[in-house]
C-alpha cells in the first residue's frame, strides 16, 4: 500500500515535517515566528532582568519579616517563582547548599531575622513543592542537614517545628479530579443506548483526570528533554488523546453499512459539540482528529448520507482547531473562556518550548536570565491554576471502568487503514470526499503508543467485569443475558474472539474475564496471555521449510527465519509480527489452569479433527477480527496444506 495515501489530515503541534531535515535538538524544535509570538504572551508580573543566585535569594528572604508573611503580593509570586522555576537554571541541590551556607555564615549582627527567613522560606519551599524532594535524594539529604542546624540551635524549638511540621504533615493534593459520583441507580453500558452528553462529560472527567495530575516537574522534563519517555503523568495524557482519536476512527469502521457508519459519525460530531460546551479542548481535538483523519474522510459512501448540518459542525470545530497563524482560532477561544476548561496540553507545551529555547539562561555569564524565569512561570501558573476548577458535571463510575477499558486498544495505522478499505475499497474514479477539511492539531504526541503493563489491563478488565455484573445481573447468580452481553462487547470496535459458554444463552462472569482478558492481550499489543507469547529464535534450516504464515518458501543459505522452540511454528522476518496465533504447546498439558484462558479439551475420544487442526481453528477464532481475510485464506490454506484435514468440507468460524 502506497504510504503517501496513509497520511492523516491532521498535524502535530511543535513537529516539523520536511525532507532532508538536519540533524536536530528535539523534533519539536520551534520556528523563529514561534518564539516570537512565545516572547509577546503576557507576563503578570515582570521583574528585573537579570540577578545571580545569591541576589535572588537574598530578594526572596527579603521579602518575609520575621513572623514568615510576606510583604506584598509581589513579593509572593517573587518566592513562589523563585522556589517552582529555579531548577530550570540551577540544580535546587545547589540552591538548597546556599541556603545552608546562608544560615551556617549568618553575621552575628543579623543572625536573628537572617536564620529566620531563611526557616520560613524553607518551610515554603518544603510545604509548596513536597514532590521536588521525593524524587531528589541528594536534595533531601542537603535539608536535612539545614534540619539537623536548625535543631542545633539553642532556643529554636518553635522555629525547628516549623520546618519539622512541614516534613512530616500529610499534603493535600489541590490537584486531584473530583471523585466519580456514586450513583445506585443502573446505567446502560451499550454504546448505542449512551446519549452524547453522557459521552462527552465521561471523556471530560478521564481528560480532567489525566490533566490534573500533570505537575510543573511534567512540564520541565517535557521541556528540557523533548520527549514524554519517563514522564508517566504526560504520557497516560498522550496516550489517552491518541486512543480516543482512535477509537473513533474503529467504532465508525465497525459498523457494516455506510448508513450505520453514518450514524456514529453523527453521534461523534454530537459529542464534539458538548465538548466544545464544557470547554474540553484536548478531548474535542482527538475526537475532531478521528473524524478528519484520512481513514475516515475516504468513506465516500458514509459522507454522502451525512446531513449538511454535520458536515457544518465538523468545518466549525477544523476551523477552530486549525493549525494557521499558531492555532491563533484556539488562543482566542480559550483566552475568552473563563472557569472550568481543558486545554490543548500540545500548543501549551510548544509554547514553552519556544520560550525556552529562544531565551538564555543566563545574561552576562554569571547572571540568571530572569525574565525568562518569569514567562515560563507564567505559562505553566496558568495551567496548575486550572486544577483547582470544579468540573460542571457528575460521572458515574461504572461508565467510567467501560470507556478505560475501551480506550486500553490500540490498532497500527495500517491495520486501520486495512479496515478503512474493506468497508469501501478504493475507487479510483473518486475524487476525495468532502470530508477532507483544513489541517488541525490532533496527535501531538504521535508515535506514543500504549504500554500498558498486564496488572493494568488486569485491574481494568476486572473493574469493568465488576460493572458489567453489576447492572446486568438481575437474578445474582453470577450470569447475564448472552445477548445483552453481545451489546456491550459491540463497545469495543472488533469481536475479540468466539465466546463458548457453559448455559444456553446466558454467559458468566469467569466467562466474560476470559473474554476481554483475552481480547485485551492482543489488542492492547501485549501478546497472547500475557505470558503466553511464541518463543521465536532465527534459525537456519537443513531442509526446504515453508513459512506457516504466508505458506512462502523460506529462502538462504543460513537463518532464513524463525522458529518458535515451544510450538514449532515456522515464519519469515517479516511474518513474525503478523502471527495471530497463541503458542500452543504451554496449554497441552494443561487443563483451564489458568481462569483468563480456559485451555480446550483435547483428549475427546471419537473426533473425527485431530487436536491440532481444533487448536488451529481456536486460535483462528480469537484472531478473526485482527487478521486480513487474505491472511486468514492464507491460514486455512496452510492448514490444508498441512494435511490437517481429512475431507474438503465447507466449515464456518
Amino acid at each position: 500500500m502506497n504510504k503517501n495515501k496513509r497520511k492523516s489530515n491532521v498535524e502535530s503541534p511543535g513537529v516539523l515535517k520536511g525532507k532532508n531535515l538536519g540533524p536536530r535538538r528535539r523534533n519539536t524544535c520551534p520556528s523563529p515566528q514561534d518564539i516570537t509570538r512565545a516572547l509577546q504572551s503576557p507576563s503578570s508580573a515582570p521583574s528585573a532582568s537579570a540577578a545571580s543566585l545569591d541576589d535572588l535569594i537574598q530578594r526572596c528572604l527579603n521579602c518575609f519579616d520575621s513572623e514568615g508573611k510576606t510583604s506584598s503580593p509581589r513579593g509572593t509570586q517573587l518566592v513562589h517563582m523563585t522556589l517552582m522555576m529555579h531548577s530550570w537554571v540551577v540544580p535546587s541541590e545547589a540552591f538548597a547548599q546556599k541556603l545552608l551556607t546562608l544560615y551556617k555564615d549568618c553575621p552575628s549582627d543579623k543572625r536573628g531575622l537572617r536564620r529566620t527567613q531563611i526557616r520560613h522560606l524553607a518551610r515554603q519551599w518544603i510545604s509548596q513543592f513536597p514532590a521536588v524532594f521525593e524524587v531528589d535524594p541528594h536534595l533531601e539529604q542537603t535539608m536535612g542537614d539545614l534540619w539537623a542546624l536548625v535543631r542545633s540551635d539553642g532556643g529554636e524549638e518553635k522555629h525547628s517545628q516549623l520546618i519539622e511540621n512541614s516534613c512530616l504533615s500529610p499534603h493535600l493534593n489541590i490537584s486531584q479530579a473530583p471523585s466519580p459520583s456514586v450513583k445506585k441507580r443502573k446505567v446502560s453500558l451499550i454504546f448505542d443506548h449512551m446519549e452524547p452528553d453522557e459521552m462527552a462529560e465521561h471523556l471530560s472527567y478521564l481528560e480532567f483526570k489525566n490533566f490534573c495530575n500533570v505537575s510543573f516537574l511534567d512540564y520541565r522534563s517535557y521541556v528540557v528533554r523533548g520527549s514524554v519517555r519517563d514522564n508517566p503523568a504526560l504520557e497516560r495524557s498522550v496516550m489517552m488523546c491518541n486512543g480516543v482519536s482512535q477509537w473513533v476512527q474503529l467504532m465508525i469502521l465497525s459498523r457494516h453499512t455506510a448508513q450505520q457508519r453514518a450514524q456514529v459519525f453523527t453521534k461523534f460530531i454530537h459529542v464534539a459539540q458538548k465538548l466544545r460546551s464544557l470547554q474540553n479542548f484536548n478531548t474535542l481535538m482527538a475526537v475532531t482528529g478521528g473524524l478528519c483523519h484520512s481513514s475516515i474522510s475516504r468513506l465516500k459512501d458514509t459522507s454522502n448520507l451525512l446531513p449538511p448540518d454535520v458536515t457544518k459542525a465538523l468545518s466549525e470545530m477544523t476551523e477552530l482547531l486549525s493549525s494557521r497563524s499558531n492555532y491563533s482560532n484556539y488562543r482566542r477561544v480559550y483566552n475568552e473562556c473563563t472557569g472550568f476548561k481543558v486545554p490543548i496540553l500540545g500548543v501549551h507545551l510548544k509554547d514553552l518550548i519556544s520560550l525556552n529555547e529562544a531565551l538564555p539562561d543566563y545574561i552576562d555569564e554569571e547572571k540568571i536570565n530572569l525574565s525568562k524565569l518569569q514567562h515560563l512561570y507564567s505559562n505553566i501558573n496558568d495551567l496548575l491554576a486550572l486544577h483547582s476548577c470544579t468540573p460542571p458535571f457528575e460521572a458515574n463510575k461504572d461508565l467510567l471502568h467501560l470507556l478505560t477499558l475501551s480506550l486500553d486498544l490500540y490498532y497500527t495505522e495500517d491495520e486501520i487503514y486495512e479496515l478503512s478499505y474493506a468497508k469501501e475499497p478504493k475507487n479510483p474514479k473518486v475524487q476525495v470526499s468532502r470530508l477532507a477539511t483544513s489541517k488541525l492539531v490532533a496527535e501531538w504526541g504521535s508515535g506514543v503508543t500504549p504500554r500498558l503493563d498486564p496488572d493494568t489491563i488486569s485491574k481494568h478488565v476486572k473493574q469493568m467485569v465488576d460493572s458489567i455484573m453489576k447492572n446486568y445481573d438481575h437474578n445474582q447468580d453470577g450470569y447475564i443475558s448472552l445477548e445483552e452481553f453481545e451489546k456491550i462487547a459491540a463497545n469495543f470496535p472488533f469481536s475479540f474472539c468466539t465466546q463458548e459458554t457453559d448455559r444456553e444463552g446466558q454467559i458468566s462472569r469467569e466467562e466474560i474475564t476470559s473474554y476481554f482478558m483475552r481480547g485485551m492481550s492482543v489488542c492492547a499489543k501485549l501478546g497472547y496471555n500475557f505470558n503466553d507469547a511464541h518463543n521465536f529464535h532465527e534459525t537456519t534450516y537443513k531442509r526446504p521449510t515453508f513459512c506457516d504464515i504466508c505458506r512462502g518458501f523460506l529462502w538462504g543459505v543460513t537463518k532464513q527465519g524463525y522458529h518458535c522452540k515451544d510450538c514449532g511454528i515456522n515464519c519469515h522476518r517479516h511474518c513474525r509480527d503478523l502471527v495471530g496465533i497463541e503458542c500452543l504447546k504451554k496449554h497441552k498439558n494443561t487443563t483451564g489452569s489458568c481462569p483468563c484462558t480456559p485451555a480446550p479439551d483435547l483428549r475427546t475420544k471419537g473426533n473425527s479433527w485431530s487436536a491440532s487442526f481444533l487448536l488451529h481453528i481456536q486460535s483462528a477464532k480469537h484472531t478473526l477480527s485482527s487478521v486480513s481475510k487474505k491472511s486468514l485464506k492464507l491460514l486455512f490454506n496452510i492448514i490444508i496444506f498441512s494435511g490437517q484435514v481429512r475431507k474438503r468440507r465447507p466449515f464456518c468460524v
